[in-house]
């Protein structure tokens, strides 16, 4: 004997329903009750906030088996192998990394002009 799927489907579709009205209010009334306040936005009904929460999963989330925009999978593999090569780099490695890492990022030139280029390797 086949089952029929119209009513899992209905049940489905219920479950969806349930969960995206509740989700879609709380986005609502958090937007209008904090946004509007502190960044003096206007408010939004109730169909506009569905329709930020769709576009943040969409961007952001994803959807359930699937990545977003993001794309945690491939970030993922990344840093494990980001993670791999830092555990394999000796001690010295790891401080030379550290220390071009700070001049990135605090500014300290380190690097050789095309003046002193000459001096620093002592030639």
């Amino acid at each position: 004997m086949r089952h029929s799927r119209f009513p899992r489907f209905i049940l489905f579709l219920l479950f969806i329903f349930a969960f995206l009205v509740p989700l879609s209010f709380i986005i609502m009334a958090l937007w209008n009750n904090i946004l509007v306040a502190v960044l003096h936005v206007s408010m939004i009904n109730f169909w506009q906030a569905l329709g930020l929460f769709a576009l943040s999963r969409i961007l952001f989330g994803g959807f359930p088996g699937r990545p977003g925009w993001a794309g945690r999978g491939r970030r993922r593999h990344e840093m494990e192998e980001m993670r791999n090569k830092w555990f394999n780099l000796s001690p010295e490695e790891r401080k030379n990394f550290k220390q071009n890492w700070k001049n990135r990022c605090w500014g300290e030139q380190t690097t050789a002009t095309p003046e002193t280029a000459g001096t620093e390797t002592g030639q």
